[in-house]
């Protein structure tokens, strides 16, 4: 069996402008191969240095040891803030830490259990929709999985499946809004103060204008039936309800709709990459789709029953390491450092990539393989300490990490106990990376129902 597919490097050395133009295209391509085997690694531009680390002790010294000595760099984030403001995604330092105080406890464990019926709706939905297209012709993947990731939102969110108007609408802008965005501005290599303007697409602007507006209209009508006390107890009142414990205050009407533009950013886009990609990998990989079909078939359905899906997990765990939805997280010097026997600068943007640590050489077994069973083995259980972070790590883990979790097995196991999904030979996908992970002309795929 072929390795799955990777981006080809560009050459080690290239002019700043090539770069610049290779990056806002794809940014896995613009990185030259050396880095998989880096454990640290320097770029320079007329206006500030990075570097990108691949040593796990420095990873944990800017994400656990010191989170607070490198918070999140703005010159990648000034390009969402047209729609995300001033989410959980895009603050640092106070209120940052105010946020993550009112927001956490909506996704602690025992809530979890209280969401789970929605998730397993959502993908029961999911499986119903699919059966239009299981006709064994090719089919485009990743529209489906994006499909299933925003209905679990919406209904763990707002209680309301995508099919719900306003739902759709916002899932309608969203997908023109990932369009029109790049993820790099020009702000992230000419340094300035928030005001400079930023040359946004008037597709992008409108987009995020038209989302947020739907975002707030959905907020308003929660915040009205809070009032009342007719509220379903879902995500979205269990946030809007939580009272800060060190300063007594709530979110109000505006730094919601900030949360919840992050909440559909982060839990849509990343779980139908990491959804779309474990198809893929499953249809290259039938004799673990068959192990998976049959842990399927005697799950029950009830949240209790999750821990019997050992496999699934194990699967979705390393599509995760193969394609992590975020391949890069970026933070910024505040203080001049020693990293490696190198001086790093104040202001200097040091660059952590899941895509890359999850792929290193010199830790990884088979780095580039796909190999569920490397998680019962003791190479994987050290890099799954220290060398795995599709959730980020430290005190900025995704608060959302072990919902996601949950829901992409739940899909999975969903999706497998009913249907059979098969390669296209010639519509092999090429990883891109621009919010996320996906494939350049999508993932294409044959479906046919299970035979039981």
């Amino acid at each position: 069996m072929s390795l799955p597919p990777k981006p080809v490097p560009r050459p080690d050395k290239v002019s700043l402008w090539r770069y610049v133009r290779l990056f806002r295209e794809d940014i896995l391509s613009a990185q030259p191969a050396r880095l998989y085997r880096a454990w640290m690694a320097e770029f320079r531009t007329p206006f500030f240095r990075s570097y990108l680390v691949n040593d796990p002790e420095l990873v944990r010294t800017v994400l656990k040891d010191r989170p607070d000595d490198f918070p999140k760099s703005d010159r990648i984030g000034a390009g969402l803030r047209p729609l995300l403001g001033n989410s959980v995604f895009l603050t640092n330092g106070a209120v940052w830490k105010r946020q993550r105080r009112i927001i956490d406890p909506a996704f602690e464990g025992g809530r979890l259990r209280d969401t789970y019926p929605a998730i397993l709706a959502a993908a029961q939905a999911a499986g119903d929709r699919m059966a239009r297209l299981a006709d064994g012709t090719p089919q485009e993947v990743e529209a489906e999985t994006s499909h299933a990731a925003a209905d679990v939102i919406f209904r763990t969110l707002f209680s309301i499946p995508i099919e719900n108007e306003v739902a759709a609408r916002v899932f309608d802008q969203f997908r023109a809004y990932q369009r029109s965005q790049p993820i790099l501005n020009l702000a992230a290599f000419i340094p300035g103060p928030r005001w400079m303007p930023r040359f946004f697409k008037g597709e992008t602007r409108r987009t995020a204008k038209a989302i947020r507006g739907l975002i707030g209209q959905l907020v308003a009508e929660r915040l009205a039936e809070i009032a009342t006390g007719t509220a379903p107890d879902d995500l979205a009142t269990k946030i809007m309800t939580t009272t800060d414990p060190q300063t007594g205050d709530q979110f109000d009407q505006g730094e919601m709709v900030d949360q919840v533009a992050i909440f559909f950013l982060a839990g849509h886009e990343t779980s139908a990459s990491a959804l779309a990609w474990t198809l893929f990998l499953l249809a290259q990989n039938p004799d673990w789709q068959d192990k998976l079909a049959a842990e399927a078939a005697a799950f029950d359905g009830g949240f209790s029953d999750l821990s019997r899906l050992r496999l699934t997990r194990d699967v979705f765990r390393e599509a995760l390491r193969l394609y992590p939805p975020v391949p890069m997280m970026v933070r910024e010097a505040t203080r001049p450092e020693r990293f490696r026997d190198r001086m790093v600068r104040r202001g200097s943007q040091i660059v952590l990539s899941p895509w890359h640590l999850h792929r290193q050489e010199r830790l990884w077994d088979n780095p580039d393989g796909f190999d569920p069973a490397r998680w019962q083995t003791e190479n994987g259980k050290t890099c799954a300490r220290e060398a795995y972070m599709p959730f980020s790590s430290g005190p900025r883990v995704c608060t959302g990490a072990g919902f996601a979790m949950v829901e992409g097995v739940v899909l999975l196991a969903v999706l497998l106990r009913r249907y059979r999904f098969d390669p296209v030979p010639d519509r092999i996908p090429v990883p891109v990376a621009h919010l996320t992970v996906r494939a350049k002309d999508g993932i294409w795929l044959r479906i046919a129902p299970r035979q039981n």
